[in-house]
């Protein structure tokens, strides 16, 4: 069963042994492990729906337990919420509609009774896009799991089309079981949507030989409050500005995609994952971007900062493995500074064996040294079981929280020190933080940053809460001020939109506001995410 306040499958644990017990205590101190309120505890505090007229059951639920598994995310702020029960809003009712034409009537259904709405994909947000905010008028969440067929698969032209609540397992169940891929693996791959990566313009792990989201999807079906709009895939159009960018990255603002074509790739010949160690950030990062911009056919760069190997090492366990991989990078040159590269190589044999060779020769150049496929398979095996982590270190006393950006090689090196020296210029008196990074995602041009922060977590929920606001947005304002994105990969959800008009400018947000007016004339689909509430229906300040 899917966890009501925490990560993932229930059944799932990801259990520290004792070295890493001990590198966390050293690392934040020793931690109290907190008192969690029970799901009995928070049902009872359920305020009755405010939904009337309302549909045949078989669309919407008004029980409290529906209500409470769509009332939050993913984020620490969502997670404070659920652990200590201090909820502000529940969504009054959750719909879970089959066909197209029941989103159609539940959007009518919430015009009648001047619901605000919020499409749910697989509630894996890291950044506010689905919490019902208190207000006046009722919420109703429209869940679309359950719109998750395959409707078409065209194996000549590499398309295939899927209801918009295809989780990533089904999705790739369906292509696998025809010879196809569509090779999009964020690390919530295992509970996320495809509806949601296009909303959030989603970057899977592998996006450097597949492609991001906005590569892979080719069109679609949206339906809003105005109406319907329909997204041909063509393969390329010069027929005015692409409309389906509107729909990309529009996190639930301008309505609900009912269904999404994309460009999918046959499985490939070959694919395997190796690691190589670095004496130093600084050559790795030299190393990786000549890599990049040489365009071998990798579709995994994946590059930790001294600090992140250290702690990767520590608690993934097998200390003989790490022993015998410290000793002979020792001997190597390659001591406690070191940083570890994953790659990825997919595709032909032939072309696998080039682009690997091609690779390691390039590291070498820079005192790499390639620890072979062992660490690399086991990242590969074990990808989607990190987020399970925040699970045990939660129970321990340990808050965990991620933040990501991009930006241009140039700003790369100095990026990383100022997100990680605002992190621990934020901390409290008499607390101490664990701060690493690693670049995620490598293009030509740039690369993305993502920043991982561990703390201890108050006796207090509202002292956690204020750590994290603190640190969150110390972070944030130095991601705008060396002029990184505010987000690379999460979106921006109702966390990220103070820091919005940095990047688009006031004329950028005003056109934003004013597509949104048009969608959705009365300001009733997910309301301050995205655009916040200093930007009216109208599209002005």
């Amino acid at each position: 069963m899917r966890r009501w306040n925490g990560w993932g499958d229930d059944t799932v644990q990801y259990p520290l042994g004792a070295r890493a017990l001990a590198f966390l205590r050293e690392a934040v101190g020793e931690a109290t492990a907190p008192r969690d309120v029970s799901a009995a505890d928070v049902l009872a505090t359920i305020p009755p729906t405010r939904l009337s007229g309302l549909p045949g059951q078989e669309l919407i639920s008004i029980e409290e337990w529906p209500r409470l598994l769509h009332a939050r995310g993913q984020s620490l702020a969502d997670w404070v919420a659920l652990r200590s029960g201090c909820i502000p809003a529940f969504p009054d009712g959750v719909a879970f509609p089959l066909t197209k034409s029941d989103v159609a009537y539940l959007l009518e259904y919430a015009e009648e009774i001047d619901a605000r709405v919020i499409p749910y994909g697989g509630g894996t947000s890291v950044v506010g896009h689905i919490t019902p905010e208190p207000g006046d008028r009722p919420v109703l969440t429209i869940n679309m799991r359950r719109m998750n067929q395959l409707a078409q698969l065209d194996s000549i032209s590499l398309l295939a089309t899927f209801g918009a609540g295809v989780a990533g397992p089904e999705l790739e169940a369906h292509l696998r079981a025809r010879g196809f891929t569509l090779g999009h693996f964020p690390q919530s791959f295992e509970f996320s949507t495809l509806g949601g990566w296009v909303a959030t313009r989603s970057s899977g792990q592998q996006s450097l030989g597949y492609g991001r989201i906005e590569s892979l999807f080719a069109g679609g079906t949206l339906l809003a409050p105005a109406g319907e709009m329909r997204l041909p895939p063509f393969p390329a159009s010069a027929a005015g500005p692409d409309l389906r960018q509107l729909v990309l990255g529009s996190e639930g603002r301008l309505g609900i995609l009912t269904d999404a074509t994309v460009r999918i790739t046959p499985l490939p010949e070959h694919e395997e994952f190796q690691a190589i160690f670095f004496p130093d950030f600084v050559d790795a990062t030299t190393a990786v971007r000549r890599i990049v911009q040489a365009r071998l056919p990798l579709s995994l760069l994946r590059l930790s900062t001294p600090m992140e190997t250290r702690t990767t090492l520590a608690l993934a366990g097998h200390e003989r493995l790490i022993g015998l991989l410290e000793t002979m990078l020792g001997v190597r040159g390659v001591g406690d500074d070191k940083c570890m590269l994953l790659c990825g190589f997919t595709g032909p044999s032939a072309a696998v064996r080039d682009a690997r060779h091609a690779t390691i020769d390039t590291a070498r150049e820079h005192g790499g040294v390639n620890a072979g496929r062992r660490f690399g398979e086991q990242w590969m095996e074990g990808r989607f079981r990190t987020p399970y982590l925040r699970n045990t270190l939660w129970d321990l006393g340990y808050a965990v929280d991620t933040l990501e950006t991009a930006t241009t090689w140039d700003r790369v090196p100095r990026m990383v020190d100022q997100i990680e020296a605002a992190l621990y210029s934020a901390v409290p008196n008499g607390e101490r933080i664990h701060v690493f990074t690693h670049l995620s995602h490598v293009y030509p041009q740039g690369a993305s940053i993502y920043t991982t922060y561990l703390f201890r977590i108050s006796t207090d929920p509202d002292g956690t809460l204020r750590r994290w606001e603190a640190l969150k947005g110390a972070a944030s304002r130095t991601i705008v001020r060396e002029g990184g994105t505010i987000s690379h990969q999460h979106g921006v959800g109702r966390d990220h939109a103070p820091y919005l008009e940095a990047e688009k400018g006031a004329l950028g947000m005003a056109a934003l506001a004013g597509v949104t007016t048009i969608f959705d004339p009365d300001g009733r689909m997910n309301p301050d995410v995205l655009l916040n509430d200093h930007w009216s229906v109208g599209g002005n300040r």
